[in-house]
Order: C-alpha cells, then sequence, then structure tokens
C-alpha cells in the first residue's frame, strides 16, 4: 500500500500510559494526541521524564508490563488499531512497518553475536532470506548507512566498533525490512558533535531518498530546528504544543516552549547589549503520582494566573496547526 507524502501514516489518539507501583499510579503519557504523515520528520521534544520514550514505546508496544501498561486511547497505523491486534501481527508490524532506533546501542545489541548476525536476523524473519542471502544483504545495509569496509564490519562484534558505528549499525536494523516508520529516539546523545552531525545528515539522505517518515525523539532544539518539519512538545505526560518548526521558533506560544528556547546558548553574542542571558526554568517537574489540579507548568510559569491552578486547560488551536495547552492563548476560553 502506497501512501503519498503529505498525507496521514500514523494517528496517536488520547493515548495513556500508567505505571503501577507501591507510591500510586504515575501517568506517564496521558491523553497524548499527534499524527505523523509520510516522508515528514516530526520532532518530540521536552524534559527527560515528560513522556516521549514512553508514548514511542507504547507505539512499538514495548512497555513492560508490569509496570506499565496502555490504559487508553487509539495508535493507528494505516487505519488499524495498533492496540487491538493480536501479538503475531504487532511482531509482522514491528521492524517492517515501523522500526525504532534506540538512545543507547550497546544495550540493544546483543555483545555475543556479531553485527552481520544480528542484522541477518531481520532478513530471515521478516522476508525469509537464507543464511547466506541475509548475511550478504546485511553487507549492503552496512554499506548503505556509510559504514567504511561492511565487509570486514560484519564479522565483527559491538565492542569492537565506536559509538558513531554502533549507532548506524542499529539504523541499518532498523531500515532493513525498509520501514514506513522511523521512530528514533534521542539517537545522537551520546556522541561527539561531529559524529552527531553525520548520523543526522544520514537521516536526513534516507528521508529523502526512501520518503521514510520519522519521528524523531530529542531534548536538543538545535537538532529539532535542523530536522523536522513540525514539532511536538512534551509536558509532564502531555502536549502542550505543536505547530510546523518555522511557526514554533517564530511564534512560540506556550510558557514552557518559550523557557526552552530561552535556555539555548546563541553563538556570535559579542557585545553587551546583543548579548542574551540564559535562563532557566525555575522548579521542578510534578510528580506524575501527584499531578496538580490545574495546568501541570503552573508552578514553574512566571505567567501563572489563578485559572492556572484550578483548571486544566485543553489542548486548543485555530485552525492552522499550532495547537496549545495554555490558558493564556485558550481558544475556548477566547470565543466562550
Amino acid at each position: 500500500m502506497t501512501i503519498p507524502a503529505g498525507q496521514k501514516i500514523l494517528s496517536i489518539q488520547e493515548l495513556k500510559t500508567y505505571f503501577y507501583s507501591h507510591q500510586g499510579v504515575a501517568r506517564a503519557v496521558d491523553g497524548v494526541s499527534f499524527d505523523l504523515n509520510k516522508g515528514e520528520v516530526l520532532g518530540v521534544v521536552g524534559e527527560s521524564g515528560c513522556g516521549k520514550s514512553v508514548t514511542a514505546q507504547s507505539v512499538m508496544q514495548l512497555v513492560p508490563d508490569p509496570p506499565g501498561k496502555i490504559v487508553g486511547g487509539k495508535i493507528l497505523f494505516h487505519e488499524k488499531n495498533l492496540l487491538t491486534l493480536p501479538q503475531k501481527e504487532i511482531r509482522k508490524i514491528r521492524g517492517s512497518g515501523i522500526a525504532m532506533i534506540f538512545q543507547e546501542p550497546m544495550t540493544s545489541l546483543n555483545p555475543v553475536f556479531t553485527i552481520g548476525n544480528q542484522i541477518s536476523e531481520m532478513f530471515r524473519i521478516h522476508k525469509g532470506y537464507g543464511k547466506k542471502q541475509a548475511l550478504l544483504a546485511a553487507t549492503e545495509m552496512l554499506d548503505r548507512v556509510q559504514i567504511p569496509s561492511p565487509h570486514k564490519r560484519v564479522h565483527e562484534y559491538p565492542h569492537q566498533l565506536s559509538g558513531g558505528m554502533r549507532q548506524r549499525v542499529m539504523i541499518a536494523m532498523a531500515l532493513s525490512c525498509d520501514p514506513e516508520i522511523l521512530i528514533a529516539d534521542e539517537p545522537t546523545t551520546a556522541l561527539d558533535v561531529t559524529v552527531q552531525a553525520q548520523i543526522l545528515d544520514l537521516m536526513q539522505t534516507l528521508k529523502r531518498e526512501y520518503n521514510t517518515a520519522i519521528q524523531l525523539i530529542t531534548h536538543d532544539l538545535g537538532v529539532i530546528a535542523e530536522m523536522t518539519d513540525r514539532v511536538v512538545v512534551m509536558y509532564a505526560g502531555q502536549v502542550v504544543e505543536e505547530a510546523k518548526t518555522r511557526e514554533l521558533f517564530k511564534n512560540t506560544l506556550h510558557p514552557y516552549t518559550r523557557g526552552l528556547l530561552k535556555s539555548i546558548p546563541v553563538l556570535g553574542k559579542r557585545t553587551a547589549s546583543d548579548r542574551q542571558e540564559l535562563t532557566e526554568i525555575k522548579g521542578m517537574i510534578p510528580s506524575l503520582t501527584n499531578l496538580p489540579k490545574g495546568c501541570r507548568f503552573s508552578n514553574r510559569c512566571p505567567q501563572a494566573m489563578d485559572i492556572c491552578t484550578q483548571q486544566a486547560p485543553e489542548l486548543t488551536g485555530d485552525g492552522s496547526g499550532h495547537n496549545v495547552r495554555c490558558w493564556l492563548h485558550n481558544r475556548i476560553q477566547d470565543h466562550g
């Protein structure tokens, strides 16, 4: 089934993923909704603990149960709700339809098997290749992700490769079955700046050549500005702002997003008059087991009003695709 570029391929609707413990119920993902279009790079950004990775794990159905459980919502892939499919069908989709690159390759790659063996497994499981054919395909994948001497590297073990090469191996594994969606969870966090740029350039090339839709999870707004078409900003398990990338940076609406942008150092400020002072977002993210009554950002927001501590705002928009969860810009309030 071929989907034209720009058409919706994945739709997450009111997703709720909770974790149960003796301390209470942690609402890690609490009513999250967003779409991903064919050939699009969607950035998902926010502080650690905001629910970015748990949302991705929910899509892949990799949430550890117990203690985690998807308790509500829909995840539609080709209009099929993944949450209602049997595990046999999910295993077919995982890898061939939707693939994921994890943050730390050393925890995802098996240290006792060669790189070639691990990539070959994808071809044997999903495409029914024989051992020799799968190894040849694995070698071609290493070449595709620009690993030098792929015929040599295919016989090496994860510990023999650099961090950048291991991440390329993860990308090779993820792309081995030509998935329509690639979820990249902090793919460059542990890499130095030069290798980070190479990995991001590789992802852009793959998107351009294969029209792969990419969901890029990161806390780095510089990467977001360079790589993405649209951005979803998450805070304490909810989407607080969503817009096209250019629009988000040009016309930031939510105080949390504004705080994230003000925390980025800007190069080239030479004089005291044009030097921008870095600011921090004061306070702490609320406990997911004891969330406040009103807006979840109200205890840290410099513009908080009385209503912010009493009533939770809805995610609303003006029809342009720029949506925000904030009483300062709440369309329901404006038109009520």
